[in-house]
């Protein structure tokens, strides 16, 4: 027997927002194996997941923008990546059960498409697109945040790993309140080439020391190092500021 249509009000409560009209939500929910295979006249849920396929990209995008200042744009694109893929929107959307609410044809529903990532990916992208139409972007762009915060502390926590001064520039802010500075403290000309050696400070203190055979590869490997001790301290739980 294929699902009723959803209560709004049940599921808008474990989002943690306003309620959306009836129809907006169905939309959101409704696998294309639905209207395929029932005389319902019920609107699969595509054009949503369109919808908001571009806002979780624009959101999660801004917020890793804003987040590593010094990350080139390949950076952040497969960092943006990495967050927006179906698996993790799949595993984000099994965390408020949202398999419960799709409404599936009967063939889908048989072959387990209520937990199936694709199914639930989708359904999370149609649902961020149904709250932006009904609520906007400001209420679309918190329930992102709050429902993928696990994946972006994740991601926080243990830096882009293509990009060291980006995240030893986090760690640093968090506990200094301020960002590292970069020195060339050796320069010298080989006959296989330049070699740079870099110390990366905060208040005159040196957190780490690299070489290279430029001063962005010496910056990064001196960075490296920096995050390694303080990411060691924050395990053993050294205080901010200390």
């Amino acid at each position: 027997m294929v699902q009723s249509p959803p209560r709004s009000g049940d599921l808008a409560e474990r989002l943690g927002i306003k309620p959306l009209s009836g129809d907006l939500l169905c939309e959101a929910l409704t696998h294309a194996s639905y209207p395929n295979e029932s005389a319902s006249e019920a609107t699969p849920n595509e054009r949503l997941e369109f919808l908001g396929d571009a806002i979780l990209g624009m959101v999660v995008a801004n917020a890793l923008f804003r987040a590593y200042p010094d990350a080139s744009e390949g950076e952040l694109t497969r960092m943006r990546a990495e967050i927006v893929r179906g698996s993790t929107l799949a595993s984000a959307a099994r965390r408020f059960d949202l398999g419960e609410y799709l409404i599936l044809g009967r063939g889908e529903e048989s072959a387990g498409g209520r937990d199936r990532d694709r199914n639930l990916a989708g359904a999370f992208e149609a649902l961020v697109g149904a709250v932006y139409h009904g609520h906007g972007l400001n209420v679309a762009r918190a329930l992102i945040l709050r429902l993928l915060k696990p994946e972006i502390d994740r991601l926080r926590d243990r830096g882009p790993s293509l990009d060291p001064k980006s995240a030893l520039q986090h760690l640093v802010q968090a506990r200094w309140h301020q960002p590292p500075d970069y020195v060339t403290v050796d320069e010298q000309a080989r006959e296989e080439g330049q070699r740079f050696v870099v110390e990366v400070r905060v208040s005159g203190e040196m957190l780490g020391r690299g070489a290279g055979s430029s001063k962005r590869a010496a910056q990064h490997e001196a960075a490296r190092q920096a995050h390694a001790v303080l990411a060691a301290g924050a395990e053993a739980g050294v205080p901010a500021g200390a």
